[in-house]
């Protein structure tokens, strides 16, 4: 390249995009590859190369990258399972059908599970600081989880901390 060289390309494309980066190049020196690799490059081929390699290379990385762009990020509960990107809870495999209210309880509290939370701290973070209406909403949806959950299991994992809120159990 007449101005620019292989690492100062790749260091501007990784400041403005995030995609899988391929090194072609003739240099043979490890330092070479590693200051490629180390720059943010994903993979560095060597001239000469075979255009069935490039392609299986190509094919490989765009479905790694594939793969990161649609990862689910599950939580498991014994049996309950939380699939956060898909907004969806299940016990041994049976959707509970949630309301998006139901949900957002469920995940508030099992991101910040074994942790007490009054009513109001529920309210505020699944309503926003400005909603109108009334945190006593939040034991009655605690209340409506609670039954859904009975449904397909005995396990408890909404608890009652008398006098001072709700937690996930641990």
């Amino acid at each position: 390249m007449p101005k620019l060289d292989g690492l100062e390309v790749c260091r501007r494309i990784r400041d403005q995009v995030c995609c899988p980066i391929l090194f072609l190049t003739a240099k043979v020196e490890e330092q070479d590859r590693v200051n490629g690799l180390m720059m943010g490059g994903d993979d560095y081929i060597l001239k000469p190369f075979s255009l069935k390699e490039l392609e299986a290379r190509i094919i490989a990385h765009l479905k790694r990258e594939e793969r990161r762009r649609t990862r689910s990020e599950y939580r498991f509960c014994g049996n309950l399972c939380i699939d956060y990107s898909a907004r969806s809870v299940a016990i041994d495999g049976n959707i509970l059908e949630l309301t998006p209210m139901e949900y957002a309880i469920v995940e508030f509290l099992t991101m910040n599970a074994g942790q007490v939370f009054d009513k109001e701290r529920i309210y505020e973070k699944i309503c926003g600081w400005d909603a109108e209406g009334d945190s006593r909403v939040v034991t009655e949806l605690i209340r409506r989880l609670r039954r859904k959950i009975a449904v397909h299991t005995d396990i408890e994992f909404i608890e009652t901390v008398w006098g001072m809120g709700y937690r996930w159990k641990k």
